[in-house]
């Protein structure tokens, strides 16, 4: 009787294409932004997906490296310790828009460009002035994201990469962050513009989450 319930444990961990049980399943956002939150809610459809500050207040962590991976990881890490729950799973996400025409900036700064308590209004507002400067109303970008998981079983990140042309007309409001000045390669419209089902698709960051999706199962199958 015991093999019998440990192989149906097993086979409803499993089941369902191999998407996790929501009774077994504590994925936490180490976020506070709620188009992120937004964002991957909507992604993983199959998960119980909560912000931390759902169950813990919000609090400070210094994202003090030079990469995205090592600014994903500084934030998972800091919420897996403060959740103090051996079955947590962290996500993390550290992503952001570069420019080769300004240096590649804002590179990491993407989330605070125009200074550290910045609104998303204030960072778009800077790097459209930014780009008018260089005299043009449109140049290559791409955006990086970069997908940290943190759980008992260790750290693991994944990357993802979309490319296009940032404008310095703004246009749709379906979006957060730098969306409405952002054409992604192959479209005219911007991710402010297009619809959640095609960003699905096409966006750095659910290019990494379909990684981390395959990774997170992995290590709940350990």
């Amino acid at each position: 009787m015991r093999f019998i319930i440990d192989n149906l444990h097993k086979f409803e961990l499993k089941c369902r294409h191999c998407t996790l049980k929501r009774e077994f399943m504590r994925l936490y956002l180490a976020t506070t932004n709620k188009g992120k939150v937004r964002e991957i809610k909507y992604y993983f459809g199959d998960v119980d997906v909560l912000a931390y500050t759902d169950v813990i207040d919000a609090f400070e962590i210094e994202e003090n490296e030079d990469t995205f991976a090592g600014n994903a990881l500084i934030k998972a890490r800091a919420v897996f310790k403060a959740l103090n729950d051996e079955n947590a799973f962290v996500l993390s996400d550290d992503s952001g828009i570069s420019v080769p025409l300004l240096g590649n900036a804002p590179g990491i700064y993407s989330a605070r460009y125009a200074g550290v308590d910045a609104s998303d209004r204030d960072n778009l507002l800077k790097l459209k002035a930014s780009v008018l400067k260089q005299n043009v109303k449109s140049t290559p970008a791409y955006y990086t994201a970069a997908i940290a998981l943190v759980s008992r079983y260790g750290e693991q990140v994944v990357h993802g990469w979309m490319h296009g042309d940032v404008i310095t007309e703004e246009r749709g409001t379906n979006g957060f962050g730098y969306d409405p000045i952002f054409i992604p390669n192959g479209y005219t419209q911007t991710l402010g513009e297009l619809g959640d089902d095609i960003k699905k698709k096409i966006s750095h960051r659910a290019q990494a989450l379909d990684l981390a999706h395959i990774l997170l199962k992995g290590s709940y199958d350990k």
